[in-house]
């Protein structure tokens, strides 16, 4: 059995047959997932499929990722804590102005659609896949009564309800956290009344009113932030951006118990109540020359009363860059802003298809990270077929004796040595970039003499998508 056969077996579309065409397409799409669909398919015959597949009326997206998103579920079991992150990013076609059904972005003279994407995350740190996921258009600009709409109807019910889709996912077994940037700071989800062992953690954009007991007076949290004193400090690891190098940083933590006030413009401001949370503010001790101070104004619902309590909400905080690193495989290595469909449906379950895709490659990037207890890991068969595992020992010279996770590391290194890394001292680990070209590479080595290459197709074919 495949690893796509492994990851996409609980998938429902109410007929075998596209069920096993789902296994195929994504087989094909992961062995060579930066290329155009025309050269990832094996031969004509799987291409035609493949478009077929995408423009069945009768197939839906949520079809295609139920597989998939109950094998994330089988993975949460017994990880403890599990950490859904959410996150929203935008699918530009602006360059594809034939493609019907796209709807209007934040820059003048775009198009495109909008993803919005929940992932399973272990509490330290692994990328266990995807929980819920919904792509949509916006079909106008949004005027200045936008605020007076309910939740369900607005933009922002998306993180209410990816939260909702976790909850039900996971059930009451699992404590899962939502974790999500200033976007999901909505005062609907901050008051929301969850199942049991479902929390949340929202970085804070909006500058609010608190009171720290309930008789007390309302201040802006500002003030009170500034009024409390230092908790301590950790150290903290920034990435490396387009202008300065990776560095080590010390950072102040603060913590204090508040009730958020209702905001004042809500529409629904008579129904509802304050609530208490937890924030928890971390900035940096140093201001860096020609930098922005690094700051984290949290809230959450989970209890925050020492040191060790707020350092962990911060730990787990900094993983939300997860689903920015995943939409980045997603639009970089799968490059589904440059599928050449014509319709929004149609795209909608090529996707769908891609995200499984990608989910994979980001996996496979962390395997050779040293987080948590192996012991919980998946094993080489799980991820790559056995061919493909096979075939790296064979073309590096040495024996896999199994398909565990110390099997599983050393094909990754593996296939990023295919991929171009040299594994210097100064390099770290691979990336997804190395990983995919990897994967191309290595479908190269194990293809059989004679098959059809999907270079050979004749453009033709692909025009009409």
């Amino acid at each position: 059995m495949s690893w796509a056969e492994k990851e996409l077996e609980g998938t429902e579309l109410g007929d075998k047959r596209r069920e096993r065409r789902l296994v195929k397409i994504v087989e094909d799409l992961a062995s060579s997932p930066e290329s155009s669909v025309p050269l990832a398919s094996r031969d004509r015959a799987a291409l035609q499929g493949m478009y077929e597949f995408w423009s069945n009326r009768r197939i839906r997206a949520e079809g295609i990722l139920s597989g998939h998103i109950g094998s994330t579920v089988n993975r949460c079991d017994g990880r403890g804590v599990i950490l859904a992150i959410q996150d929203t990013t935008e699918l530009d076609y602006s360059g594809h102005r034939n493609k019907r059904g796209m709807g209007y972005l934040r820059g003048k003279g775009t198009q495109g659609a909008l993803l919005h994407s929940t992932i399973a995350v272990s509490w330290d740190g692994k990328p266990l896949g995807l929980l819920h996921q919904r792509m949509w258009v916006r079909e106008g600009r949004r005027g200045t009564k936008e605020h007076r709409r309910k939740i369900s109807e607005k933009e922002s019910g998306r993180w209410i309800e990816g939260m909702e889709r976790s909850e039900e996912l996971l059930g009451e077994t699992t404590e899962v956290v939502t974790v999500a940037d200033r976007e999901a700071d909505l005062y609907e989800l901050l008051s929301r009344e969850g199942r049991r062992n479902s929390e949340y953690l929202i970085r804070l954009r909006h500058e609010r009113r608190v009171k720290e007991t309930e008789e007390g007076e309302w201040r802006r949290l500002g003030e009170v932030l500034r009024g409390q004193k230092r908790g301590g400090y950790f150290v903290l690891e920034v990435g490396r951006t387009p202008r300065a190098a990776a560095r080590a940083t010390r950072m102040w933590v603060t913590w204090v118990s508040v009730w958020l006030e209702v905001p004042s413009q809500h529409p629904r401001r008579e129904e509802m109540k304050p609530v208490r949370v937890q924030v928890v503010w971390a900035v940096e001790a140093e201001q860096w020359v020609g930098e922005e101070g690094v700051e984290w104004i949290l809230v959450t619902s989970l209890p925050v009363e020492s040191i060790e309590e707020a350092q962990r909400m911060l730990a787990w905080y900094r993983h939300r860059w997860l689903i920015e690193r995943y939409h980045h495989v997603l639009k970089g290595g799968c490059r589904v802003e440059q599928l050449q469909l014509e319709s929004f449906e149609r795209l909608e379950r090529a996707v769908a298809c891609y995200a499984i895709v990608a989910w994979r490659l980001l996996w496979l990037t962390y395997v050779v990270r040293p987080l948590g207890d192996p012991g919980q890991d998946i094993g080489a068969g799980w991820v790559l077929d056995e061919e493909e595992w096979q075939a790296l020992s064979e073309r590096f010279g040495k024996a896999i004796e199994d398909a565990e996770l110390s099997g599983l590391q050393q094909c990754v290194w593996w296939l990023a040595q295919l991929g171009g890394f040299l594994g210097r001292k100064s390099d770290g680990p691979p990336g997804a970039r190395t990983i995919w070209r990897g994967l191309r590479r290595l479908r190269d080595l194990i293809r059989m003499p004679g098959e059809p290459s999907g270079a050979a197709l004749r453009p033709a074919m692909v025009a009409s998508g």
